[in-house]
């Protein structure tokens, strides 16, 4: 298969994503794995409904969650401004606050996450500024989002980790949250770039900290050894105090890589770094998807959506990450035909990737 394009890898990260997030939609928050297969059966394969009294039931195969309404939220907004403008983002949020009500099983998509739902309660219900109503949720739901900002400004990575950052605090403002979600940004925006999710990434990760274009802490020489005496370089001392959201990925990538270290079936991974929601589960797991099946979308995003628990963002995330790496050519055409939109959210994605492509 050709190497995918820049436009390509962009529109396949979006893609991706919104795929991500629809194909979990039915078996969405089953911590018990043998519910899960009782009413899904061994392997789901495609897009699936929600069964009664479940997360998101009344819905229909297909259809994304409010995450990925947020995703479409936060992509059109791009688009719309030619890149990230927090004014028209926060005015396109505070529309979708006039359709929920602050409660978890209600609003578009089915339920509402409890980020969204603190800055509901703090912008709607006590008339807050926008500076003022992010919560200190653990999880990833600012990443769900910001991956469209990171793959609209993949090219310019200082000014992607800035929109991230700002974006991510909007809502969720523990730093260890916004470290790895901007880490996540930076990442996904190398893959839009060419880059391979390898061992080698962190370091190319971390050279551009020493440049200033990524907000992280470095004390290190190059690999990580020990600064010389005689250095001229002078350490970095970013926004984020650690530079460690961007130097785990590349261990990850080398154990999905490595014959002695094997999780099977690659679903499972779900179980070794966790199935719950915050932060620290679902990145390494959709790292690790997505450095093992780097050519192969469907695995990478399959297994994420069968690893129970918390498999929505496990799967938006590798589907992100999986599809840049493919390019939208290399992704299932089942899976764009079966998405509710699929055409319309297509046209998205190859808007936002022509501008990315046209950026810096």
């Amino acid at each position: 298969m050709p190497q995918a394009d820049f436009h390509d890898r962009a529109a396949g990260a979006l893609m991706g994503a919104f795929i991500g997030d629809a194909l979990a939609l039915g078996p969405h928050w089953y911590y018990d794995l043998d519910e899960l297969h009782a009413e899904f059966g061994d392997w789901i394969t495609d897009y699936t409904a929600p069964r009664p009294g479940r997360y998101h039931a009344g819905m229909k195969a297909g259809q994304s969650s409010q995450a990925g309404i947020l995703l479409h939220l936060t992509a059109e907004s791009l688009v719309a401004c030619d890149g990230y403008d927090e004014a028209d983002f926060c005015r396109r949020l505070d529309d979708f606050f006039t359709l929920l009500d602050g409660q978890p099983m209600s609003g578009p998509g089915g339920y509402t996450s409890q980020s969204i739902r603190e800055a509901w309660r703090k912008r709607v219900g006590e008339r807050l500024p926008w500076d003022g109503v992010g919560g200190n949720a653990d999880t990833t739901e600012a990443a769900e989002r910001t991956l469209a900002i990171a793959i609209r400004l993949a090219r310019r990575p200082a000014a992607l980790a800035a929109a991230v950052g700002a974006n991510t605090v909007l809502t969720q403002t523990d730093g260890t949250v916004v470290a790895m979600t901007v880490a996540f940004g930076a990442i996904l925006g190398m893959l839009v770039e060419g880059e391979p999710l390898d061992g080698t990434l962190s370091n190319k990760l971390m050279a551009r900290v020493k440049t200033g274009e990524l907000p992280f802490h470095s004390v290190t020489a190059n690999d990580l050894q020990a600064p010389r005496a005689d250095e001229a370089e002078a350490p970095v001392a970013g926004r984020f105090p650690s530079p460690d959201a961007l130097l785990g990925v590349s261990s990850i990538a080398r154990a999905a890589r490595d014959p002695d270290i094997r999780i099977e079936p690659a679903w499972k991974v779900s179980l070794l770094y966790g199935m719950p929601c915050a932060v620290y589960h679902q990145f390494p797991a959709a790292y690790y998807l997505a450095a093992r099946f780097a050519g192969d979308f469907e695995s990478a995003v399959l297994h994420a959506v069968n690893g129970g628990g918390q498999n929505q963002a496990r799967a938006i995330l590798a589907g992100a990450l999986a599809g840049a790496q493919v390019g939208i050519r290399a992704i299932p055409r089942r899976f764009i035909d079966g998405l509710e939109h699929g055409g319309a959210l297509m046209a998205l994605a190859s808007r936002l990737a022509e501008q990315a492509e046209a950026d810096g």
